[in-house]
């Protein structure tokens, strides 16, 4: 068990998405990290997933560098083959001399495909409770979506504080997002067990594309920011009681302390503008997205440098 591991308490008890897809093919063994802790997964032959650690029994050999055979992983090293449930069932130096093979096994992991991605559960002393995220607006009529995955240089926390900070918006993403004002808002917060909602109160807010594009009748926005538990974020950008929108849902995956893969799905509804919105709307985020990556690797270099115990809000 990694130290990160350990020093997560219950957020290691959920969900966590590892990739997508399209990009686990039959019987090609894909390698991942979460909390620094390294697995395979494999898709078998009738589509079903399985992931176990990265590790063979025998002399810690990547699992992920070897070959699928009839559904079992084959170690690259000395061949020692696992099954779906982490058993090995062959080791070839033996021969025929099978008895001690089932005391010979490497840890697995519950694994989910949902919502175009694939889901790992990390708890390891506590079984699936829950489902993995429902990611919003999926085959929504009149909704169409895409995912970004992007790799940050950051810590997983810092970088979920950064999707829900609104004023970072006017000097990070100058431009794109918002011009500098210095005005009163409400904000309607509304906590759960394992979420926070937040709403603004604020109609006549708008985002930088949005003149020509997401709001052209100058409907009433509304804008919200919701974290869910473990590393989640939903930024809503609705209008007239969701005729058009625009979310940012981003899920966000631990590697180590300071690497953080988020999977972005964009769901948007602009009208009958919406089949030819794509192309537009995928530049527009990439401009985003790059300038946060950018922020957040500088951030995180001086985190390195002076730790985060100067931290100060704005009310100290």
């Amino acid at each position: 068990m990694t130290e990160m591991y350990k020093t997560s308490g219950l957020l290691v008890n959920h969900w966590y998405a590892v990739g997508q897809s399209k990009k686990f093919k039959l019987e090609v063994p894909v390698s991942v990290t979460v909390f620094e802790i390294p697995l395979v997964i494999w898709r078998m032959k009738e589509g079903a997933l399985t992931s176990i650690l990265d590790r063979c029994n025998h002399r810690n050999a990547p699992l992920s560098k070897g070959k699928i055979i009839k559904d079992c992983i084959v170690c690259p090293y000395h061949g020692w083959t696992y099954n779906h449930k982490g058993q090995c069932i062959d080791i070839p130096s033996e021969g025929p001399n099978k008895d001690r093979i089932p005391n010979k096994y490497v840890e697995s992991f519950p694994v989910r495909e949902a919502y175009g991605l694939i889901w790992v559960w990390m708890g390891k002393n506590k079984s699936p409770n829950k489902e993995p995220f429902e990611m919003p607006m999926m085959n929504q009529l009149g909704w169409l979506s895409y995912y970004m995955e992007t790799k940050f240089n950051s810590n997983v926390t810092d970088l979920v504080e950064n999707f829900m900070d609104v004023p970072h918006t006017v000097f990070v993403h100058k431009g794109w997002f918002r011009s500098r004002k210095q005005i009163c808002i409400k904000a309607k917060v509304e906590r759960t067990p394992d979420s926070v909602l937040v709403t603004y109160d604020q109609p006549n807010d708008s985002i930088g594309f949005s003149s020509f594009l997401v709001n052209p009748k100058r409907l009433p926005m509304t804008h919200s920011d919701n974290f869910y538990m473990p590393n989640i974020t939903r930024v809503d950008y609705t209008f007239g009681e969701m005729s058009r929108g625009f979310i940012i849902t981003s899920t966000c995956t631990p590697i180590n302390p300071f690497e953080t893969i988020v999977y972005t799905l964009i769901s948007y509804k602009f009208g009958w503008l919406t089949s030819i919105a794509r192309l537009g709307l995928t530049a527009y985020t990439k401009k985003v997205i790059k300038q946060d990556v950018w922020i957040m690797n500088i951030h995180s270099q001086n985190i390195k440098k002076f730790g985060r115990t100067d931290y100060k809000s704005t009310q100290c």
